[in-house]
Parts: C-alpha cells; structure tokens; sequence
C-alpha cells in the first residue's frame, strides 16, 4: 500500500509543481494588484500541497517520528514568513516572496531525504537568516546613501577573500571558508553582494576611462585572490557579472568584447596553472574514461538524471547518496532522479523567474545607482544557477558552486536571503515613489 502511495504521490507532486510554476509566469500577465495576488495565493495553495505530501512519504518510508513535528516548524515559518511580508510590506512583490518559499520548500525536502540532521540544521539557518534580513527592505528606503562609499565595499570585500586565501580553511582543493568561534563561513557569498555595490557606485559617480580602469583594477584584484585561492567557481561569477555591469553602464561593445577575450585567456592560464582544474575539465570532456576515479562524481549524476527519467523514482526509491556532494553541488541530480525531470525543469523555470523578476526591477529604477545595484544581483543569481545546473548535467566543468535557497549551507542561505531582500527593498522604494507621484499629480 505504502509502494502505492508513493508512486502516486510524485505524480501529484509534479502536477502541483508544475501548475506552481504555469502561475510563476502567468503573474507577468497582470498588471493590476488584485490579479496578482490572486496568482500568488493560487500558488500559497499548490505550495503548501506539494509540501504535504512530501512529508507524507518521507514519513512513511523514514518511520522517523520527528518528522511530524519538523513538518509542522516548516508550515508555520512559511505562513508567517508570507503573512509578515504581506502586513509589513503592502508594495512588496507577491512572486518573490512566493519563489523563495518553494526553492525552500525543495531544498528542505531533499535535504530530509538525506540527512535528517542536515535538514534541521538547514531549517535552523534559514529561520535565523530569515530573521536577520527582514529589516533589509525597510532600510533599502536610505539606499541612496550606499552610493557615496564605494571605496568600502571594495576594500572590505578584497580584504576579507585575502583573509580567506591566507588563512582559510581548505576544501576539496580550494580555500573557501573562515573558521570563528567554532563556526565557519564562507565570505566570498557576502563578497559577491559587496562587489556589486562598489561596481554599482563606481559607475554611477562616473563611467569615464579613468574611473572604469580604477573599477577594472579592483575587479581583477578580486578575481586574482579568487583564483590563488582556488575558489574558480566565485571567480567566474564575479568576472561575468563585472562584465555584465561594465556594458550596461558604458554600452561600449569594445569594454565587452576585450573583456571576454580577457576572460578567455584567464581560463587558459588557470588550466595551465591548476591540477584540480585540469582534472575537472578532464571529468567533463569525458568521464568515462576515468569512471572509477576524476569523472565518478559526473558519470553518477548523469546515471541519477537518466535513471529518474521525466517522472522520477519516486522519494527513497532512488540512490542520490552515491553522488559525492549531492547535498551541496549536486543537489540538482538528486532532485531529478527521484522527483524527476518535469520537475527538475520546474525548479530551474521558478529561478528564471525570479531573474526575470530581478530585471523587471532593474530596468523600472531610474536612478543608475539603483538599476545597476539589480541588475548585477541578478547576473549574480542566474550565473550561479547556470553553474551549478550546468556542471550537474555535464554541459560545463563542474565548478563547486551552490543552488541558491536548495544546496545545504549556511552562507550561501545567507547570501541569497540578502539578495533577495535588496531587490524586494528596491521594488517597494520604486513602488512607494510611484504612488507618491500619483498622490502629488492629483
């Protein structure tokens, strides 16, 4: 009876999931507020199912009785997360809020599927994260202010990776992490939003030569400590991102193309320079030639997509566990082999959303300062999710980075949870300064 339930339930939870993610761009479609909530709590509705269900089947086949009560901890920080957003914050944007509770949502379900003390530990993260960031949109009223120091968020955030790649501690090959008081954290998550912030204040003071040399000279300062730290993944992420911003500010085809060139020779000297480097571009070219050995981890994420198919093994009916990481990097083939390839593909529609979203935003603002600060947030969000799918599904190197809100760990939760909270504090200023407009015109 129990093999019954299963194999229903990951039906039932791919429909809801993908009528969740139909609504995820159905929002688009309305520009009237009534319209939108409407759309969003039809997704509240879908959300929370899914979620029931889950749990039932981890339930069943876990026989863990603690699973009923930590259940229980995730429905009532979702409601109140929700209904705190929607009493504090009237302009707040609906999706957002929406996508960050379903990345959780996924996140907390694979996770309890492999380790259930790892899933506490994550819910535990998430609440205090929560928590900490919930002011973010309220004070993003004052962001105007964060455009006059940008020579702070360059400095801090080179000091703190030069911190890391002195002192750091080291993991699979590369430093990533500070230890504190029996804690330890990885900076570069909290770099990546300091360095759009300097980028975004360097070029909304000026975009001449000067200042775009200046801007250039920090930003390979940054991606060089990276690179000695080993830490390639962040390094990528920081590089496009610089680039991204430098033609949206400048428009200069030139700035892009020489940049990418530049780039482009980096990867060569970083190939040439790095083993760790040369053996996962090896493990991407071909794994398996090396099946037992450097393309393990690649062959068994692809045999864990192939074998979920479309529709999924169904929860504990498959063998994530066998994928070195699958918490961290590879959590994307752990979702595809037992909730499977629809739904897969959900979850990488709902992040596109929110991108979409985070342009929308970027390109309402019309101050530079405000437009450039979202828009290289969002190329932050989608590089970081291209690299992590991309790398689980073979069509890049693996580069050790995270899936924003799902991977297992605190800094990146953090991180994200900042993220999200700067671009929701930017959609409500631009919201609150329409409605003013309309009061003052009337």
């Amino acid at each position: 009876m129990v093999n019954v339930i299963i194999e229903v339930s990951k039906y039932l939870m791919i429909l809801f999931m993908a009528f969740y993610t139909y609504l995820n761009f159905s929002y688009f479609r309305f520009r009237d507020s009534w319209g939108q909530r409407k759309v969003c709590r039809r997704q509240n509705v879908a959300m929370f199912l899914m979620h029931f269900i889950a749990y039932v089947i981890l339930y069943l086949k876990s026989g863990n009785p603690q699973i009923v009560p930590f259940y229980l901890a995730q429905v009532v920080f979702l409601a109140a997360y929700i209904g705190l957003y929607q009493m504090f914050y009237r302009n707040r944007t609906g999706i957002l809020v929406n996508n960050m509770c379903m990345l959780l949502c996924v996140g907390w379900i694979v996770m309890a599927r492999l380790s259930f003390d790892n899933a506490v530990r994550q819910f535990t993260i998430v609440s205090i994260s929560a928590l900490a960031t919930w002011i973010i949109p309220l004070v993003m009223g004052r962001a105007w202010q964060l455009a006059g120091v940008p020579w702070f968020y360059g400095i801090l955030g080179l000091a703190l990776l030069a911190l890391v790649w002195m002192v750091g501690n080291n993991s699979y090959g590369a430093q990533l992490s500070l230890s504190l008081g029996g804690f330890s954290f990885q900076p570069s998550e909290f770099v990546k939003i300091s360095f759009v912030f300097f980028v975004a204040a360097m070029f909304y003071h000026s975009t001449n030569i000067f200042s775009v040399a200046v801007t250039s000279l920090v930003t390979a300062a940054h991606i060089l400590v990276l690179v000695l730290s080993r830490d390639l993944g962040s390094a990528l992420i920081f590089f496009t991102t610089y680039l991204a911003m430098l033609f949206v500010a400048t428009g200069n085809w030139l700035y892009l193309l020489s940049g990418a060139a530049a780039g482009g020779c980096g990867s060569v000297l970083a190939y040439g320079l790095f083993a760790h480097v040369r053996v996962r571009v090896a493990a991407w070219k071909n794994p398996w030639e090396d099946i037992g050995n450097q393309g393990y981890q690649v062959t068994q994420s692809l045999f864990a997509i192939g074998t979920g198919g479309w529709f999924g093994m169904g929860l504990y009916q498959g063998m994530p566990y066998k994928i070195p990481v699958v918490g961290k990097d590879f959590v994307f083939a752990a979702i595809s082999e037992e909730l499977g390839g629809i739904f897969a593909l959900c979850v990488l529609l709902i992040c596109l959303g929110c991108f979409l979203q985070f342009m929308m935003i970027a390109g309402k603002m019309q101050a530079a300062f405000y437009k450039l600060v979202a828009f290289g947030l969002g190329m932050e969000y989608i590089v970081q999710v291209f690299l992590t799918v991309g790398g689980v599904v073979k069509f890049i190197p693996s580069t050790g980075v995270t899936l924003p809100f799902i991977s297992y760990g605190g800094s990146s939760v953090l991180s994200t949870f900042i993220l999200f909270g700067v671009m929701q504090g930017l959609f409500v200023l631009k919201k609150n300064d329409e409605e003013d407009y309309e009061q003052t015109s009337a």
